[in-house]
């Protein structure tokens, strides 16, 4: 077990103690969230040279995975914060250091272009509202891709495409709206969020396409949104993983009314054998796939679209796989499984949620046949 793992697992006693607040308020607390900085696991992406533990990807996935066992939402929030300080190595040195470098420093936001940024000398002026903004209200910076506008009109690049960045800023100069009303992740705070008229310092801003890691390290030259993609997966997994082990206990001390308890039901032992193989084959798949594109990171080269394809279409699996089997494992589980406090109802309204993510969305699966049949795709895509 690694030490990021141990670490993970160290938590599991504040994650559980933490649960109650987690669905009250919508939101990861404050105290566990310093917690989770504390041991280090919002740098875990982030270089080594700002105090980050620029671990491995399936390192990363494990202790996600580790995490996810415990609470979902509490290890969404990890792999938001996590994933975005990839980032720092784009960055130039002292703005890195700035925003990555304080020990309580958690950086998050969201990537889709939903604002509107328009250049002023060496800042731009940025106004919008983003979706999906996990663990926002705990974050010391947070960030939002934005479309850079010129007289009214979105910029484009020689291929047509519109120009895009990321915008970092304080979060002093963010609010947040409430809209985080869903069936699962509650505790993730996964709401709105928005700046007017921001003005944001041109070297705080990143393009994922435009520029390259300053940082020389194999993590870096493993694509961004792979990384996400798999760590969404590894939530998704270990959320899965709990699951299946949550049954078995239910399971075995649930008596029928002939006195046999449930596992010793042939009819649950074949349901949960098919399950536990669905699931454990999804997640070699994944993990193949992330030795894989190391590999290939780790040689220096730039990962291929084939490998970027195979890595997004086993994370997709993994967690819309990891779906399935929950939903199998509560649907054997009776009654009780129905009720909102249940752990098991807990587990299936989370894996369900995770699935709407866009980065293992249905869509995936045409993206990345296309490339495995021989057709083109961007890396901005992959």
């Amino acid at each position: 077990m690694s030490e990021w793992v141990e670490r993970a697992r160290a938590l599991k006693g504040e994650i559980e103690g933490a649960r109650a607040a987690m669905d009250s308020a919508r939101r990861l607390p404050d105290d566990l969230a310093a917690a989770f900085a504390k041991a280090g696991l919002y740098k875990l992406c982030v270089p080594k040279a700002f105090g980050g533990g620029e671990v491995a990807p399936q390192e990363l996935a494990e202790t996600l995975e580790a995490l996810a066992e415990v609470d979902a939402s509490a290890a969404w929030c990890v792999m938001i914060g996590a994933t975005t300080g990839a980032l720092a190595a784009y960055l130039a040195h002292d703005v890195a250091q700035e925003i990555f470098g304080p020990a309580d420093a958690i950086v998050t936001g969201a990537y889709a272009p939903m604002g509107r940024a328009v250049r002023d000398g060496e800042t731009y002026r940025v106004s919008g509202q983003w979706k999906w903004n996990s663990g926002g209200q705990n974050s010391t910076w947070l960030l939002g891709g934005c479309l850079l506008m010129e007289n009214g009109a979105p910029q484009k690049g020689a291929d047509g495409v519109p120009l895009m960045r990321m915008m970092l800023t304080p979060a002093r100069n963010v609010s947040f709206i409430d809209t985080w009303h869903t069936g699962g992740l509650w505790g993730t705070g996964s709401g709105d969020m928005a700046m007017k008229d921001v003005a944001i310092p041109a070297a705080h801003t990143v393009s994922l396409t435009d520029d390259k890691p300053h940082v020389a390290s194999p993590l870096y030259a493993f694509p961004v949104f792979g990384l996400l993609a798999l760590g969404i997966a590894a939530v998704a997994s270990g959320n899965a993983k709990g699951a299946l082990a949550e049954f078995a206990a239910v399971a075995s001390g649930k008596r029928m009314p002939n006195g046999r308890t449930l596992a010793e039901r042939g009819v649950t032992q074949a349901m949960y054998a098919q399950a536990y193989a669905d699931y454990s084959a999804a997640r070699a798949f994944l993990f193949a796939e992330i030795a894989s594109a190391w590999s290939e990171a780790q040689q220096g080269a730039t990962i291929g679209l084939a490998q970027r394809a195979r890595l997004r279409l086993a994370a997709t699996h993994l967690v819309r796989t990891s779906a399935d089997v929950v939903r199998q494992v509560q649907d054997f589980a009776g009654g009780a499984s129905v009720f909102l406090s249940d752990p098991l109802h807990r587990r299936v309204r989370d894996a369900q949620t995770a699935t709407a993510h866009i980065m293992i969305a249905p869509p995936t699966y045409e993206l990345s046949g296309r490339v495995l049949l021989g057709g083109d795709a961007t890396t901005a895509e992959l």
